[in-house]
């Protein structure tokens, strides 16, 4: 597997990954993956990720229903950040974050305060039942 040998893991095996609409080029989220979880995405075509909270793989959608299929895997120059160009699925497209919202990046620096900028989309609730 000499591709998973090109890239520079940290020193807990892992990688920030961003993940941004194919689209619209909306950056969705930030999360981390190991080798296997890659591998598994680049074999499924669907994101699965390393979640550190969980301390296992977590397939992006396993619970919310909202998948991410990859089209496209990009290494950056320094060969330590993965760029996935993905479609957001779901019952309620477009929700790509915990809080119901299409994007994780919704709160805006304004004037020294974070302002919400982004829209409820779901209900957080009606996601993880």
């Amino acid at each position: 597997m000499g591709w998973l040998d090109d890239i520079r893991w940290d020193a807990q095996g892992l990688l920030p990954v961003v993940a941004q609409e194919v689209g619209s080029g909306d950056v969705l989220m930030v999360a981390w993956m190991n080798r296997e979880a890659l591998q598994h995405t680049v074999d499924s075509g669907q994101a699965v990720y390393w979640s550190r909270s969980r301390g296992r793989l977590w397939h992006k959608g396993e619970e919310s229903g909202h998948f991410q299929q990859v089209h496209e895997i990009r290494l950056d120059c320094d060969a330590d950040v993965l760029l996935l160009k993905v479609t957001q699925l779901g019952h309620a497209p477009g929700v790509a974050c915990h809080t119901g919202r299409h994007s994780c990046f919704y709160r805006r620096l304004q004037d020294g305060v974070w302002h919400e900028v982004e829209p409820v989309l779901v209900d957080p609730e009606a996601l993880y039942k």
